[in-house]
């Protein structure tokens, strides 16, 4: 799976150093792996759509043997050969997938944890460009953070406790010998142990790098929040407003709804209602169709705008794959009704 990682890793910062900007990047890469997955999306349509057409006969059985299990197994699997059905077609093909989406997932969070770290550093080093302009994207200002009213532009004490060791040095690496001149000055003021990001000693350098920060006024500025807005209780979380927000909510929001506008009227999630053999498989169904979405807000409130841009992009994309792949079965069902009807007429 490292492997996988890191050349998912190299293909998002490839497409960056020829983009310049992680948010259309990101888009660029969500297109690229929805076009990988692809096959396996049209496999599990085909296999869903079989299913709902044979589901009718299958409740047949159901009201005819559903008080003898045994003999409803035998004729279910009698029914599943004579119509070359096979039970995993609809789920398995996206179940092999999913190794490939949670390497995607890893490379994003790896160099979301790396600019993130970069940012603290540049900051130290007394840089007037902290956010850079790959790091903006329409109306948020960092992607690397939440595109929230709630979040500041730059990470806070909290995000960058998070960042593990390996982060840290990483990051620490890539700095350039005049950064890291700046970097150590910076460092003496508030410890007199130099950056050591070992398994032993990163949380006490990690600690220095925070306190250092707060001796720098533009980090103060940009992390300080509206006077009496601090820490307010907001239903189930504690917020507190920034001078410096980072963005508008507008991603979570367009995540629930692009959600729900999916569930409205993408072709897959017709079928998988219709394919619902009773009525707790259907209300199953209609509570996933308005819980998934507000799962979805949630998700991209307590991540990076970067999963969010992500999210939304998967979802817009999953919707328009849906729709071709569902115009080109109904295509190849036609073609074959005309043909066995032709068959008809001339025998």
């Amino acid at each position: 799976m490292s492997a996988i990682n890191d050349f998912l890793y190299n293909v998002l910062v490839g497409i960056n150093g020829v983009i310049g900007n992680y948010g259309v990047s990101i888009i660029l890469f969500t297109i690229l792996i929805r076009m990988i997955c692809m096959p396996f999306d049209y496999r599990s349509r085909k296999g869903m759509r079989k299913m709902s057409a044979i589901q009718p006969k299958l409740n047949e059985l159901q009201r005819k043997y559903g008080n003898d299990k045994q003999k409803f197994q035998q004729k279910q699997a009698e029914l599943m050969r004579k119509e070359g059905y096979n039970p995993l077609s609809g789920c398995l093909p996206l179940l092999l997938t999913w190794p490939l989406m949670i390497a995607m997932f890893s490379a994003m969070r790896a160099i979301a944890n790396e600019q993130l770290a970069m940012q603290a550093f540049r900051y130290l080093a007394g840089e007037e460009q902290i956010v850079t302009a790959a790091e903006r994207f329409l109306w948020v200002k960092n992607i690397w953070m939440t595109d929230s009213f709630f979040t500041p532009v730059v990470p806070t004490a909290q995000a960058l406790n998070q960042l593990t060791a390996d982060v840290w040095q990483k990051a620490y690496n890539l700095l350039s010998e005049g950064q890291l001149q700046a970097v150590a000055q910076n460092i003496a003021l508030v410890s007199e142990t130099a950056l050591d990001f070992g398994a032993d000693a990163y949380k006490a350098s990690v600690q220095s790098i925070i306190t250092a920060l707060g001796q720098v006024p533009a980090y103060v500025a940009a992390v300080e929040p509206v006077k009496g807005w601090e820490g307010l209780n907001f239903f189930l979380f504690s917020v507190t407003l920034y001078k410096q927000f980072n963005g508008m909510l507008l991603l979570p929001i367009l995540a629930g709804v692009s959600q729900v506008l999916q569930y409205k009227f993408n072709p897959a999630m017709q079928d998988q209602n219709q394919t619902a053999a009773n009525g707790q498989a259907q209300g199953m169904g209609n509570f996933m169709k308005y819980f998934f979405p507000i799962l979805s807000v949630f998700w991209c409130l307590t991540s990076n705008a970067a999963f969010a841009v992500y999210w939304v992009a998967s979802t817009v994309i999953m919707w328009v794959q849906s729709v071709v792949i569902t115009k080109y079965l109904e295509k190849k069902d036609q073609e074959k009704a005309q043909a066995v009807a032709g068959e008809g007429s001339v025998k």
